[in-house]
């Protein structure tokens, strides 16, 4: 299953998704977590230090190595520098599960320790002074989308993804490779200002979405989002000593999270679990297709020399029974 947590600069969506990855784990379910964020905390909000957050290998510097493990032996790939972040797969592509071994994971995946077992870890890597004025923040998540769309996933494994802030997250066909997306959202006008955006964007597109209001205070706080988004608010999470012992690196057992909170992460799995049937592989290859042409006509043809819409095969619907994956 493939989760997304979004939302506003601030709103706490980082803390919230290490919190849901926490729970994941100490569940005994087997979990990929990706900070595709512009601002990289994931790896701190899961107790990493700092030394060692910044030690974990970037995706984006990993692309060649993605590129041509995922292109295996597909004959309508020319070559590996030809594949976009768009580029879906099709019959001889490799493809990646969430609990197998393979390349992409040796390269850019860290196993973090968290409470009852562990998590792999991958980020797209920090977007840094030397990006600035040549490069796009969007071609460093290309990798993780590309993963993505490679990717084979079944009830009972989850990947996890941190998002970047804000409405950014459209600026591919990213928002919609996820079975749930939960939006985080401060009792504010500006925090649900996000969730309009979002609900606008992806209205089209069948993206499920809940929103989560975070920062609460009291009822006054509750009945603000309720009127603001209505049914989509899915649950509320208040002031939390566990997280604000963890944000000061001294996290205690995970078991000893407030019970109001624990429910709240019960709630949002549950949420994402009841997805699984509605799954619609189809709708999910045609939709990568779809941003694919987008990308190719746009600017992915005069970048790569080459006419990626021949990329696309029309008879290759990903799935659980396509293959397993390599």
């Amino acid at each position: 299953m493939k989760i997304a947590f979004v939302g506003k600069g601030g709103s706490g969506k980082t803390t919230l998704s290490s919190l849901f990855i926490r729970h994941l784990v100490a569940s005994g379910a087997p979990v990929v977590a990706i900070d595709a964020d512009i601002n990289q905390h994931l790896g701190p909000a899961l107790g990493l230090g700092e030394e060692e957050a910044a030690a974990l290998p970037a995706m984006g510097e990993q692309l060649p190595l993605i590129k041509d493990y995922l292109r295996g032996t597909n004959p309508r790939i020319a070559s590996a520098a030809t594949m976009i972040k768009t580029t879906p797969p099709g019959e001889g592509s490799r493809l990646v599960g969430v609990r197998e071994p393979n390349p992409v994971y040796d390269a850019c995946a860290r196993p973090v320790e968290l409470d009852g077992g562990a998590a792999r870890l991958m980020v797209t890597g920090p977007f840094t002074d030397a990006d600035l004025g040549v490069a796009c923040y969007h071609s460093k998540t290309g990798a993780v989308e590309l993963f993505l769309n490679h990717l084979v996933d079944g009830p009972d494994e989850y990947v996890v993804v941190d998002m970047t802030a804000g409405s950014d997250s459209f600026a591919s066909g990213m928002f919609t490779r996820f079975d749930m997306t939960f939006l985080v959202a401060e009792p504010t006008r500006k925090g649900v200002s996000v969730y309009r955006q979002y609900k606008e964007y992806a209205r089209d597109f069948g993206v499920a979405l809940k929103v989560v209001g975070n920062k609460i205070q009291d009822p006054d706080d509750v009945d603000f989002l309720r009127e603001e988004v209505g049914d989509d608010l899915l649950v509320t999470v208040g002031r939390s000593d566990w997280v604000r012992a963890m944000e000061k690196g001294r996290p205690p057992r995970f078991a000893l999270l407030e019970e109001a909170n624990a429910r709240a992460l019960d709630l949002l799995k549950a949420t994402v679990d009841a997805t699984y049937e509605q799954r619609d592989w189809e709708r999910y290859t045609r939709q990568m297709v779809h941003f694919h042409l987008k990308n190719a006509e746009s600017w992915g043809n005069e970048r790569t020399g080459a006419d990626l819409a021949a990329q696309v095969d029309p008879h290759f619907v990903l799935g659980e029974s396509v293959a397993t994956p390599a």
